[in-house]
């Protein structure tokens, strides 16, 4: 069950949005039509141990064989427009325009990051989060075709553990990343875990943004997390 805050009354930037973030907090919407936003700390968190990213048999021969183009920060309009789209199950989203404006902003300010999945010119998957020194706090993710953002999440995960990351942040545990080994924690754990990965100093670049199937494959089948 996830711990509500209250609405947020103040004005909300993005140094006040890191801050959140550094505290375990995190801001979501009632719907893409609502102006407000609240702050949630939820009392069990999902995340994905680095050291235990588990890549399905048949996923890795999609990797290896780079079925899609991986862009890394390219395009954070159009990951954003993905992840708010209507999908089967879920026809309305939380993403609103305070929540479009504020991690635009951190993307200019090279603290939001996208995982981008490109077919034939097109945009066809992806990810989007906010990485805070050793962390690396994940927001939404799309796929219009299919494992696209499957594959994105791998390249995602060995970016991190090149870059010397300790906590990926799932928010939830959903069973699309069970499959991946998200695993839940207590808030206190969780809390723990947040502490330590933000006295890290890391490079998210440390892997090639042009970094291909086989280097990520490399770097996951030989990771060594701090």
């Amino acid at each position: 069950m996830a711990g509500y805050k209250d609405d947020i009354v103040m004005e909300i930037t993005p140094q006040v949005l890191l801050k959140a973030y550094a505290c375990g907090l995190f801001p979501m919407a009632e719907s893409a039509e609502e102006s407000g936003l609240f702050w949630l700390e939820p009392e069990r968190r999902g995340v994905l141990p680095l050291a235990d990213f588990h890549v399905p048999r048949r996923l890795r021969r999609t990797i290896r064989n780079d079925v899609f183009e991986i862009r890394i920060s390219t395009d954070f309009q159009g990951i954003i427009d993905g992840c708010a789209a209507p999908r089967p199950g879920r026809q309305k989203t939380w993403i609103n325009r305070e929540i479009r404006h504020l991690y635009g902003e951190l993307f200019e300010m090279g603290y939001c990051h996208t995982v981008e999945a490109w077919q034939d010119g097109a945009l066809v998957g992806g990810l989007y989060g906010v990485s805070l020194n050793g962390a690396f706090f994940g927001e939404s993710m799309f796929a219009f075709k299919t494992d696209a953002s499957k594959v994105c999440l791998a390249h995602l995960v060995a970016r991190l553990v090149a870059g010397g990351y300790a906590l990926l942040d799932t928010q939830f545990v959903t069973d699309h990343l069970g499959t991946f080994g998200t695993i839940e924690v207590t808030q206190a754990e969780y809390n723990t875990l947040l502490t330590d990965a933000l006295k890290l100093e890391t490079d998210y670049y440390a892997l090639s943004p042009h970094a291909g199937g086989e280097e990520v494959l490399a770097v996951l089948d030989n990771r060594k997390v701090r």
